[in-house]
Formats: C-alpha cells, structure tokens, sequence
C-alpha cells in the first residue's frame, strides 16, 4: 500500500498500511542474537518474479541491507534456451554472495541463491534440491512448486514476496505459506512493470502486506525483527495474561457474530500472533487495544482464522477410494433415475466440492450396466469470500500440479491466465454459507465429507458433532474425515471403510438422549482459558473441606427424593431412593414416570405434571395416602418446570415429600368398633374406595386419549420432517435459481453489448449508405424483398409492408424487363452482372446484381445497388452530337469567306 494512504483509506482485505519507520542495524543485530539464544531458526525469504522482475530484484536488493540475517532465493521465468546471466546482474546490487543454485546446496543467512532455467526448486530441512522439469498441460510455475516447499518445510518462518510478472505463478503457493502462519508481501500493482502475479495475489486476498519494491526490505526486516522476540519463539508460554485472549474473543464475536472459543488454543495464537508481528506489537493487551481502536483489523483477523487448507484432489488415496469402492457401490444401491445427496462441510473456496463431482461423474461411467444417477452437492464455509470465489469456479494456473491433463480438457476451460470449472461440474454443486457449529445441518445424506476441520475444534465439540453426522446420514451411507482426524468416541456409531483413506460407514446405531442436538448449539464450558491448554479448560477440581462434606451429607439424607424427567416424563436422573414412589412397570422396560409411579399417585401425579408445563409454573398436590402392609403415609409431590440454567431448559423436576401418619387402631381410648365413628369411618372408606375406582376409570380413559395424542404427535412428527425436506429442496431450487439468474445477468450483459454494437453498425451503414447516395435493394433466395435503402423509393414504390414481397409484384420507374430474369441468373451462376438501365422519366443508373454472401460457401440471396449515371450520360450523348457535328464540318468546311 502507498505510504500516502491517510488513516480513512480503505486497505484490501488481509493487508496492512505501510510504515516510514526504519529499522536501525544495530536493532537488527540485536534481535538476531536473541533469536538464536532462544534457538529459533532464521528466515527463507523466496521472491518471485517473471516479467518486468528484473528491475523490481534490483531495486529490491539495493534497498536491503548486508547483514539482515535473512536468506532470499530468487525464482523467476527463466528461457532454458539462453544462458542464465541473471545471478551476475543482481552481484551488481548488493554484496551479499549470489549463487547460482546446485543440486543439494544449503541454504545459509546473508545470501542470495537464483534457481537456474529448466528447473524447479525444493527445500527440505534446509538444504535446496533441484528437480528438472516435465512438460504437462499449462505453463510451468516454478514458483508455485517452490513456495509450496518452503511452507512445507520453513512453516511460520517462510517469508513469500511476488514482484512484477504475467499470470498467476505464485498465488497457490502464497496461500500454502498463509496456512503455516508466514508472511506475504506484494508489490504494489501501481509500481510494477507487469501487475498480473501481483494482482492475482491480491484478489485471493493473500497479501500482508503492499508496498512498492523500494520499501519491501524495510518491511520485511521490521516484520522479522518483531518477530526474533523470544515470546514468540514460544508460543506455548504463559507470559501474556489469558483475559487478554478472552477479550480478542468477545470483540470477534460481536464483531462477526461467531465464537471461536470452540477453536484449539494454538490455532487462535498462531493467527494472533502473526498479526500482532505485522503491526509491530510485542503484548496482547496492547493487540487488544489496537482491536478497539481499528475494528477493520477484526475482519482480518477473522479471515485468517478461517484460511483452509485445500486444493483439487487433496490425498490421492481418499479419491482412489471414493471412485473405485464408495461411489459405484452408493450408485448401484438407488433406482434408476435417483439422486445422491452429499455434504462437503468447510468447503473453503470450493476445490473439494468440485473435486467431488468430477470423481462422481468418472465412477458413474465405470458402472455397468449404466445407471441415471445425478449427484447433488451441497458445499458449505463459513467464510463468505470463500463461498463467492468458490461460486465463481476460476481457478489460477497452478492447479495443474494436482489436476491431471485429462481432467483439465474434460472439466475446465482455459481463460487467459485462469482455468475456469465447466458448466456440467458448476450445476452439481450448491454452495452456502453455513456454521456447522451452530446452523442446522443437512439432512438425509448419502455421503458426508468433514476433512480437515475437526482438528481445529476442542474435544468436547467433536464429541457432540459425530453424533450430528450420524443423524444427518442414511443407513449404510459414508463419512469422510480428513487424515488426521477419526471418529474417537464415536466407534459404535461408524464403521471404518478404509482406516488410511479415514473413510467410515454409518452403524445402524441409537444416539443416546442428551448427546446430539439439533440444530446444534455448543456452550463453552463454564472455566477460565489456561494459556498451557486447550482453550476449553473446565474449573479445577474442588478442595474437599467440611463445607463440601457436610453439603454433601445434608443432600444425600435430608432433601426430598426427585427426578429429574423431559416434558414427556421420560426419566434423565433420580436423587435418593424412590423405590417407595415408583417401581418398573411389568413388560418392556419403560422409564417413563407415569409408567412407573405407583397407582395411588399416578392420576394425580399425571394432573399436576401437565398443569405444571402447559401453565409453566410449580404445581403442588398435598395429602395424597399411600398404603404400605405396616403402616399408611401421605405423599406431597411437586412439580418444578426448570427455564434456568439454559442447560436444564424444557425439562421438569419432580419432588416426592413423605409424611407419616399414625394409626389410630390399638390407641389407648380410642374405640376400635361399634361406635358412631366406626360406621362413619366405615362409610368414607367404601366413598373412597369408589372414588378410586371412578378415577380409576377416567385414568384409563385419559391413558387412551394420551395414545391417540401420541400417535397423532409422532403423524405431525412425520408431517414436520417432510416439510423440512420441502424446505431443503425449495433451497436447493432457491440456490439453482440464484446460479441460473447469475448466469442470465451474464449473459444478458453480453447481449446488451451486442445489441449496442449492432446498434453502431446499423447506424454506420445507414450514414454510409446516405453519405454515397446509393440505392440498395436486399432480395432473398426466391427475389423477395429483404431490406431496401430510403433512395430505393425514387425508383421503386417500396413501403414497410412491401418486405417480403416479389419485386415483380412492384411498380418500379425502372425500364428493366429483364429485372428478375437477370435476379435469378446470379443466383444460379453466382456472376456479377452490371446493366446501365433508364427510367421512364429520362434518368439513368448503372445497375449491379452481386450474390449476398453468409460466408464463402453460404448464399442467402442478392445485392443491387443503383447508381445514377444521368450526368455522365448527358455529356456522352453531348460529346456524341459534337463529334457528329465535327465530322459534318470536316466533309463540308465552310466557306472561308464566310
């Protein structure tokens, strides 16, 4: 970026503003030896060039200085044909040594290194190694092989710099440098002789930072000094305070709606890191700080948190499996004429996806007999910029490393400096935007690809999305996971296909109650971020002293016995012994709390229960007896609708109080029969027992109604799934028409651009035909009247309506009987015939019939045009009558007398 840009400018996404700032030698020095202290490797500096580069690596060189204690390597285009001379024009520069670059030399600070022609370049630990080139489709890109190698091998410490060039070289290889946390610095698009490479980088967002070449080593050094410091060299450590690192989480949450507490500690600091490197900040705090103060640099920080790691055909194995065992097996399982649904979570910018679809459309053709199956796709990210260049389908030149030949010609179109996804592959797939954290997911899907994005997630997230995966799959349908991911925990709900490719099969097992919700809604756990762990770290265990003990103490023997139960009374958890309250109902187990109470509390257990959820309020019942062989006791059951904790939301307790009663019977005094109270005690009982067997009756009654509403639930149930599958295809048709209409705005531009040039066009002939005032008459193949020039009208009586029209039908000033005999003479012999033809009104016109030609093979019909020679005929037929007279008077010469 300009260092003219004021604080209001805006900066491309993923880049910074340039600084005057210089770093002094003795700084740099310093930073050096303390890097090496603290054992941290020095930094590979690979510049990328084409054409125009020369200039910008001489401009570069000059302007950095000896001792930066950097290491640069130079790939540039270079003709194998012509002797390299570029390492001793760029001695001419600077002195540090330049090296022409031989097989297995190592790479050391303070030196240049130049790849020589026909070669490309590799790193491993260090150490360069020269690979020749192979010819294949497309151009070479010898800088995308080798930035690809450096950030393989030189990971966080691998600096990417593209200068002047054509075409895209470089842009796959930048984003591999961004995915291990290097930098990346471009030239400015103003400043370069040829701004392709650098504009391709721009556009996918690659770019730290821009700058003209003069100030890129100034850039670069203030970038590596910031970085030797020793805090970074750890990034473990526990030197910053973690409520720093909390509070970079909340402002990205309200900044962008999403939390990624549920992302792994050491990715969130790697991403922090480096940012905090670029703006030349060394404390967290004062990153958070500088977050407040520029929120745009959220935005930045929140798309580099989502820079995925993909590219066409990633594991060549997971591709090998899916189109020789997953999909011919998934294609001859469906009818013909059936659709397979699939799922690629964390599409990224779409590689994958379209990855997907080309290997489907290849194993179908290898199914026989041949089978009707179409395959629907449906991609999904979080980042919505990856979503667009997904959705567009273009592509730099640098897939052709991962693309074979074949697949290129069949699935890609070549555009300028690009290769753009066929149409055929384009409609297969559906991208969205979509948090598979907390959106819904898809549903009823036949294969779900995960790859490479669980790694990023704590444990206790991918515990709770396995179980969603298994719900969203058919029976017998497939799960992908990337190479360093598995299922875990989740071994009873999938079965390993193949254990190298992580390809699994769905287990037709039950998800246990409480595991999996959908949609999905992850709460972090309750606990401070521990900058030595994860970022989900629970409380610590609690120090057991006599509060505890004795709180322990009073629950377990003097709080009431409960259960904890869901709105439909199935039982999740039960406090104390509840034998005397509920017991296991005979048959099929059944553990739900109507089924198992007692039938003394059932009817009015079951009351109570619904009163207290329809009306969300606590519903008592007191005084209810309960007989036992010993002894009678009365029962006061509550029932408790929990709304807070969220995590208790929509279930109910239900709280059992015993109160003894004694008996009256044996009671010193008391009369034990034949008295009043006897009678009348007598009577309530055989009034009770009556009552009991009333509600007894209604109880059953209401049992059966609860069926009826039960099966009528589980019909709204089913009703409601295929509403929600209605919904799903109106969004897949929603995402078509969208495509469709993107496609229709295309092309309704290039007709408008047709249309404008035809509109020039037509006016130019117009004015062409006005300016030379000749009459042009357009007949078809049978001499019909196709287009006529407005001077036509002086000579035949043409309106509008005549089109279409013989021109025999037509009264013509024209003395031309011979007019549709000569017509179709041309049209026979495809000769030229001019004719000088008069008009009844003294005129005359010289008369040309040519064939009208679509192309040289093509005839579609006659030209004639009408030019007036009245004038010319004038003057010959004057010239005539003077010659006549000059003969005339060389026979008979006047007198010379007279």
């Amino acid at each position: 970026m300009n260092l003219s840009m004021t604080k209001g400018d805006k900066v491309p996404s993923g880049t910074r503003k340039t600084s005057k700032r210089v770093r002094q030698p003795a700084d740099l020095k310093e930073a050096i030896e303390t890097s090496l202290k603290v054992g941290r490797p020095f930094s590979i500096v690979g510049l990328g060039a084409s054409a125009g580069g020369l200039e910008a690596l001489e401009v570069f060189f000059k302007k950095m200085p000896v001792d930066s204690g950097l290491a640069f390597i130079v790939v540039q285009h270079l003709d194998p044909t012509h002797e390299d001379m570029l390492p001793d024009l760029l001695q001419r520069d600077t002195a540090m040594p330049v090296c022409r670059i031989e097989d297995r030399m190592k790479v050391v600070p303070n030196h240049v290194y130049v790849i020589p022609p026909n070669r490309d370049l590799s790193l491993l630990h260090g150490v360069l190694y020269l690979i020749e080139q192979v010819s294949g489709p497309g151009p070479r890109l010898p800088i995308d092989f080798f930035f690809r190698s450096l950030a393989e091998d030189w990971r966080e410490w691998g600096i990417g710099v593209v200068l002047s060039g054509m075409g895209s070289d470089g842009t796959l290889g930048l984003r591999a440098i961004k995915e291990q946390c290097g930098a990346v610095f471009v030239q400015d698009p103003k400043s370069a002789k040829y701004d392709s490479m650098v504009q391709s980088a721009i556009h996918e967002g690659l770019a730290d930072v821009i700058a003209p070449v003069e100030e890129l080593p100034m850039q670069i050094l203030d970038y590596v000094n910031l970085g030797f410091r020793p805090v970074f060299a750890v990034p473990e450590g526990a030197k910053e305070d973690s409520s720093d690192l909390e509070k970079i989480m909340i402002l990205l949450r309200r900044q962008t709606g999403h939390d990624f507490s549920v992302y792994k500690r050491s990715t969130i600091w790697r991403r922090i890191e480096r940012r905090m490197t670029l703006h030349h900040l060394t404390a967290m705090a004062d990153y958070v700080r500088y977050l407040r103060e520029n929120p745009q640099d959220l935005e930045i920080l929140f798309k580099e948190m989502l820079i995925g790691v993909t590219e066409f055909f990633r594991d060549d194995l997971v591709w090998e499996s899916l189109k020789n065992e997953v999909f011919p097996e998934l294609i001859r399982s469906r009818p013909d004429g059936g659709v397979l649904r699939a799922w690629v979570a964390g599409c990224s910018t779409g590689e994958e996806a379209y990855s997907m679809a080309m290997v489907f459309l290849e194993a179908k053709e290898n199914v026989k007999p041949n089978h009707r199956i179409s395959l629907q796709i449906f991609a999904t990210d979080l980042s919505e910029d990856a979503i667009e260049r997904a959705r567009c389908g273009v592509y730099p030149q640098g897939i052709v490393k991962n693309v074979s030949e074949e697949r290129l010609q069949r699935f890609f179109t070549a555009d300028s400096n690009h290769f753009r996804v066929s149409k055929e592959i384009r409609e297969m797939v559906i991208f969205a935007h979509q948090n598979v954290v907390s959106d819904a997911p898809f549903t009823k899907l036949d294969l779900l690809s995960c790859r490479n994005l669980l790694i990023y997630f704590i444990a206790d997230l991918q515990k709770k999305l396995l179980p969603l995966f298994h719900y969203c799959l058919n029976p017998k349908s497939v799960l992908v996971l990337g190479n360093a991911e598995t299922v875990g925990n989740a071994g009873d709900l999938f079965i390993p296909l193949s254990s190298k490719a992580r390809i699994y099969r769905r287990l037709e097992t039950p998800v246990q109650a409480g595991i999996m919700r959908f949609p999905l809604v992850f709460k972090h756990p309750v606990g401070r971020l521990h900058p030595s762990h994860g970022m989900a770290t629970s409380l610590a265990a609690p120090v057991m002293d006599l509060q505890v003990l004795a709180n322990d103490f009073l629950l377990r023997h003097y709080t009431p016995v409960a259960a904890l139960v869901t709105d439909t009374g199935d039982i999740l958890y039960i406090h104390g012994k509840t034998g005397r309250f509920l017991e296991p109902a005979a048959g099929q187990a059944n553990w739900n709390i109507f089924a198992m109470a007692k039938e003394s509390l059932n009817h009015a257990l079951f009351e109570a229960f619904h009163r207290a959820v329809r009306k969300k309020e606590v519903v008592t019942v007191k005084g209810l007896q309960m007989g036992t062989e010993d002894r009678e006791t009365c029962v006061d059951i509550t029932v408790h609708p929990i709304e807070e904790p969220s995590a208790l939301l929509r279930m109910v307790l239900v709280v059992f109080s015993e109160i003894p009663v004694i008996s009256t019977v044996g009671i010193k005094g008391h009369p034990k029969s034949g008295t009043a109270k006897s009678i009348e005690l007598a009577e309530m009982t055989s009034n009770l027992r009556a009552s009991q067997e009333e509600l007894q009756v209604l109880r059953e009654e209401m049992q059966t109604t609860g069926e009826e509403l039960k099966s009528a639930n589980e019909e709204l149930q089913s009703t409601n799934e295929e509403l929600q599958s209605m919904n799903e295809e109106l969004t897949t048709s929603k995402e078509e028409m969208q495509a469709m209409n993107e496609e229709l705005q295309v092309v309704n531009q290039d007709l408008m651009v047709k249309v404008r040039d035809l509109s020039r066009t037509n006016n130019d002939i117009k004015n062409l035909l006005s300016g030379t005032d000749i009459a042009t008459l357009f007949l078809d193949s049978n001499i019909n009247v196709r287009w006529f020039a407005p001077q036509m009208t002086d000579l035949i009586n043409l309106v509008q309506s005549d089109i279409g029209r013989p021109i025999t039908d037509l009264v013509s000033q024209l003395d031309y009987p011979d007019l549709a005999k000569d017509t179709r003479e041309v049209l026979r012999t495809l000769i030229v015939k001019d004719r000088e033809i008069p008009t009844h009104d003294g005129r005359w016109f010289a008369a040309r019939i040519m064939p009208y030609r679509i192309d040289e093979k093509m005839i579609d019909g006659l030209v004639i045009t009408f030019l007036n020679i009245s004038e010319r005929k004038n003057l010959a037929s004057e010239l005539d009558a003077c010659k006549v007279r000059l003969l005339e008077l060389q026979k008979n010469p006047p007198d010379k007398k007279g």
